[in-house]
């Protein structure tokens, strides 16, 4: 299926690894030009080099360098990415921790910086790109949350600031089609891929996580982050012309929610 995305121009947040990284390749095989971030100087340049030999055309990557839990970082990523490529189509929202324990064991400088490094750099990017994608006609936000963002089951900070994510990309939707821009979150769940917490669980505790696999996960295994970047790129795509406002679960059936 052609998804009709070259010389598309794509803002992937916290793209240096994982998730973010794989959105960054799925687009780049489309044919799209993308702007990747990470705050680590090394593993950008890796993840740049990386794509630049799959786009087979280092002009269709860029690699920013910046701290995206603060506004400025943000507005450089974004002003980067635009400056280059002459404009922007797609904005993938996925930076994203959350730390923390209970309710009593929960600071307040862990509630403000789950809100920093996930939401507010949600909410500042959005609202960055909103006016580029007016220009060119119409475009594409697409928030990276979680299944526990749908239900309860991860860290209580996660949750609260994935749940608010959905709720934005929501509320954004409603808002954005009326300028032809649609909005839609993804909801992963346990993915695995180097470097990641749950590769790094799997490495210490090899039997209880494959008593996890077995108790959590009806496939039998944790998902791929291509299999996640795969549905970033269809929502994207025009092919998903008539999703918008929608959040799109990937998760291989683990999570327990109806809807």
């Amino acid at each position: 299926m052609d998804l009709k995305l070259s010389d598309k121009v794509a803002l992937v947040t916290g793209s240096s690894r994982g998730l973010g990284l794989a959105s960054a390749r799925s687009l780049i095989s489309e044919g799209a030009r993308v702007c990747i971030t990470g705050r680590g100087e090394e593993r950008l340049r890796e993840a740049e080099g990386e794509l630049k030999t799959l786009a087979g055309d280092d002009g269709r990557v860029l690699g920013v360098q910046a701290d995206l839990s603060t506004a400025a970082g943000v507005e450089a990523a974004v002003r980067q990415a635009v400056e280059t490529f002459g404009g922007l189509d797609i904005l993938v929202n996925n930076v994203g921790k959350a730390g923390g324990g209970g309710i009593l064991e929960t600071s307040d400088e862990d509630w403000q910086a789950a809100l920093d490094q996930t939401l507010h750099p949600a909410i500042w990017a959005s609202r960055l790109a909103v006016p580029h994608l007016l220009a060119r006609g119409g475009g594409v936000i697409i928030m990276i949350a979680s299944i526990w963002g749908r239900e309860s089951g991860g860290r209580m900070t996660y949750n609260a600031v994935k749940a608010a994510e959905i709720s934005l990309g929501k509320s954004l939707a409603q808002q954005l089609a009326k300028d032809n821009i649609r909005v839609n979150s993804v909801a992963p769940g346990s993915i695995s891929f180097p470097g990641g917490s749950w590769a790094k669980r799997q490495a210490e505790d090899p039997e209880g996580m494959a008593k996890f696999v077995e108790r959590e996960l009806p496939f039998g295994r944790f998902g791929r982050d291509q299999e996640v970047g795969d549905v970033v790129a269809f929502l994207a795509s025009e092919r998903a012309s008539w999703v918008s406002g929608a959040c799109v679960t990937v998760d291989g059936c683990q999570s327990k929610a109806q809807f």
